[in-house]
């Protein structure tokens, strides 16, 4: 029987390399080997899943792209930390144990291990000795002890305000978790507000170094990422403005716009805010309590919308403007927020289209400062040296100052719901807040198993009185816990921390380890957590860094955000049902032919169709690249120097071109640079011995399969070790060695010349690489096909670029 007749069994591969893989262990990360400088190392990260069900296509996409490069940096002979874990504590295993009527914890943990056989399954090279799950006690004891650090710090606090509610998961959200349509990111439900104590961290004391760094990052970061960070921070020059209202403290408002102030016709204050309450005449109070009640039903984003009529109520004071000594009035209105700036603007109509719409609703004043387009002999309006003269008048009177602002708000942390960290404060009549002792941590959550856990609008461990029932740690009197617990972004902006130490029960990460394997080389994961998820991982990063337990400050080096794979042109939907499903494409076509599919559609941040690609062809791929190896007939160790110099060419230029398309994260075209090499050694194996063949017991037969086998294994490695071990040698290929590459071997004796006419293909030249323009003009004109395409005709013009181009003009 020929090799050629065998047939490649996809799924028995795969059932005879998992336990062999399982019992080498080949992808351990070695924390001496970096500690004591033995080898550089490399931290690979992507973002952990939620366990809410069974890995789909975007999981297979997001895995397949970072072990490429996991693969390709333990080859090139780097220490390569790789871990995986489970975000599993949130809103969607809870909402999905509560349809399910299960307890969150049961269905949970069953998902992960259904995961988890899933990811063994689909072969990546993941240090599984360093799993690690947020809803483990053992986990979120640290989550709760970093709370209090950053408590102690001044950078985690309570307080009331108006915040934005989910009426549908009866939960407070972040302002990064409101859509931009006003909805809630998890659920679609339009969010509300509602007034709330709740525990914020303090993520504007770090809010000009998270604008700063941005920076440094826009050279390894996606662009998009890094501007999506950047607008959410949202830096603006200007100044603080005082304002004196008469029988009441003085306004201050922020403005980028200082120079404009003459033109400042009207105050407006936030419907929301106390200010309102506070400045609002006795006869018109009830006429700002009924408007408050009106403006509540809106969302912020919907408050901001330009394109919505402005509404508003006369507060029935004035203030006086600090340049021009005028009485104007003071106005609440719903497009000014009262958690942007001061929660009060001036409004300055002729030059802000917002205040413009408000004034000519109400027929408030407009008063131009300067012209929009310069007279005829006018001096321009220099606005920067305008704005630094307005400042410097405000300063030298006493009514203001200069300032930066930032969009960026304080970080809601509370949440409503059962399955998260509990937060480690015990509320005491006498004392007030209490932090839970640290040898009392975790503070575990009761098991409230056949507990209601649907989101009523309060917290369902306000039940659990036996839980809520405590001692006050500090006098001992009855107190009552906190009964909200932690977003699930405080458990996911530092497991990357804890990888590092994750059965280390006496801190929450080892400095030592942080500073040696951080920070993470490359991170791998989706562009919708451009804001949330990094910038609070950035955020904590740095808190870490000034608590002295590391000494970097930004956590990842470099960030590829993947596409996403979408079908028929449309996202992936029931309601469509257009959906694939991942499982049924493993057992169609194999594991491997499904991460090379992903990889070799497009590049890695491009979205991907599934319709138009093909699984089928990668099968048919990897099966001649299985053939291959079996064809081979000389013996392992061989020495490769001499053998047939034309495929060792086209072997070390695939090494060579491989490396520097990985290091630009172009993982198709290396897919497709390998397709090429399987078909020149076919070639060389099955062609006539002087006309490109060589045979199967050629030693630069040997050297291409083996390459082919190793530049596999960062796409399909489960054909790889197949084909590794039919060529010979012991398992396993993810351990072996970056092929070297020969430099003479990259010199290239000939290059294909095209010569073209009115554009058209005509002719192509083997030429020297080093041909002159005049030769290769020369070598062009006399070529028979060229001639014959010319026909006579008068050759007006003639373009050439050496060696490859030459272009006929006639």
């Amino acid at each position: 029987m020929s090799e050629s007749d065998v047939h490649y069994d996809a799924h028995a591969v795969e059932e005879k390399w998992l336990p062999v893989w399982e019992s080498l262990d080949p992808f351990r990360a070695d924390d001496d080997a970096v500690t004591s400088g033995e080898r550089e190392k490399r931290y690979a990260l992507t973002m952990f899943p939620y366990p809410s069900g069974d890995l789909h296509m975007g999981h297979a996409e997001v895995f397949a792209l970072h072990d490429v490069i996991a693969r390709y940096w333990r080859l090139r002979g780097y220490e390569v930390l790789n871990p995986m874990g489970w975000d599993s504590f949130g809103l969607p295993a809870e909402n999905a144990a509560i349809r399910n009527d299960e307890h969150p914890a049961t269905y949970t943990y069953a998902n992960i291990e259904t995961q988890y056989a899933s990811m063994k399954r689909y072969g990546v090279s993941f240090d599984w000795s360093r799993r690690l799950h947020t809803s483990d006690p053992e986990y979120y004891k640290w989550t709760q002890w970093l709370f209090l650090r950053f408590r102690e710090r001044g950078l985690a606090y309570r307080k009331n305000s108006a915040v934005n509610w989910c009426p549908n998961d009866q939960t407070v959200l972040a302002n990064e978790q409101v859509l931009a349509d006003g909805t809630c990111e998890r659920c679609g439900a339009e969010v509300t507000k509602r007034e709330l104590t709740q525990w914020y961290f303090r993520t504007t004391a770090y809010a000009q170094e998270l604008y700063d760094c941005l920076d440094e990052l826009q050279a390894t970061w996606i662009g998009k990422v890094v501007n999506a960070q950047r607008n959410w921070i949202g830096r603006s020059e200007g100044a603080h403005v005082t304002f004196d209202v008469e029988g009441h403290d003085p306004i201050t408002v922020f403005t980028t716009r200082p120079d404009t102030l003459v033109g400042a016709t009207f105050m407006v204050v936030a419907a929301d805010a106390d200010l309102a309450q506070q400045l609002v005449a006795p006869e018109r109070a009830q006429a700002l309590d009924d408007y408050l009640t009106e403006v509540r039903k809106s969302s912020d984003i919907d408050r901001l919308a330009t394109d919505r009529p402005k509404t508003g109520i006369d507060l029935g004071v004035t203030a006086t403007n600090p340049l021009t000594g005028e009485q104007i009035p003071v106005w609440a209105a719903d497009y000014v927020l009262a958690d942007y700036g001061t929660g009060a603007i001036m409004a300055v109509p002729a030059h802000d289209d917002r205040d413009r719409e408000f004034a000519e609703r109400f027929g408030l004043p407009i008063v131009p400062v300067y012209t929009e387009t310069d007279e005829e002999g006018a001096q321009p309006y220099d606005k920067a040296a305008e704005v630094s003269k307005a400042i410097a008048a405000l300063e030298a009177d006493g009514h203001g100052q200069g300032t930066v602002n930032f969009r960026l708000r304080d970080w809601l942390l509370s949440r409503q719901r059962y399955w998260g960290a509990p937060i480690p404060i015990v509320h005491c009549p006498s004392c007030g807040e209490v932090a839970v002792p640290e040898d009392q941590l975790p503070v575990e959550l009761p098991e409230l198993r056949g507990a209601d856990l649907k989101p009523k609008g309060t917290s369902p461990l306000g039940a659990a009185r036996e839980w809520v029932e405590v001692a006050c740690p500090a006098c001992g009197g009855p107190a009552e816990r906190d009964t909200d617990t932690m977003d699930t972004f405080v458990d996911s902006s530092w497991y990357f921390f804890r990888y590092l130490s994750p059965r280390d029960d006496t801190q929450a990460f080892d400095p030592a380890l942080a500073n040696a394997w951080g920070p993470i080389d490359l991170y791998v994961g989706g562009a919708e957590h451009a804001v949330l998820h990094l910038l609070y991982a950035r955020f904590f990063t740095k808190v870490l860094r000034d608590m002295g337990l590391i000494d970097w400050d930004e956590p990842f080096s470099a960030y590829l955000s993947q596409g996403t794979v979408i079908n028929d042109g449309h996202k992936m939907s029931k309601s469509l049902g257009n959906g694939v499903n991942l499982g049924e494409q493993l057992e169609r076509y194999g594991v491997d032919a499904v991460r090379l599919t992903l990889v070799f559609a497009s590049p890695p941040e491009d979205d991907i169709d599934w319709a138009d690609v093909s699984p089928s062809g990668s099968v048919r791929f990897l099966q001649r690249a299985w053939r291959l190896a079996g064809d081979v007939t000389s013996a392992p160790g061989i020495d490769f120097s001499g053998g047939d110099v034309a495929l060792r060419k086209v072997t070390h230029r695939t090494i060579s071109e491989a490396q520097h398309l990985l290091e630009s994260y172009r993982f198709n075209v290396v897919v497709a640079r390998m397709m090429e090499l399987v078909n020149a050694t076919r070639k060389a194996i099955d062609g006539p011995l002087g006309q490109g063949g060589c045979g199967p017991d050629d030693p630069a037969v040997r050297e291409a399969a083996e390459t082919v086998a190793i530049l596999l294994s960062l796409v399909a490695p489960y054909t790889a070790e197949e084909m590794w071990e039919r060529l010979g040698h012991a398992p396993t290929v993810a351990a072996v060695s970056w092929p070297v590459v020969e430099p003479e071997l990259l010199v290239e004796d000939a290059v294909t010349a095209v010569v073209q006419i009115q554009g058209k293909v005509r002719g192509r030249l083997e030429v020297a690489p080093d041909i002159s323009e005049a030769d290769l003009e020369s070598a062009a004109l006399a070529d028979p096909a060229v001639v014959k395409a010319i026909d006579g005709r008068e050759v007006r013009k003639v373009i050439v670029r050496a060696p490859k181009l030459v272009n006929i003009v006639v």
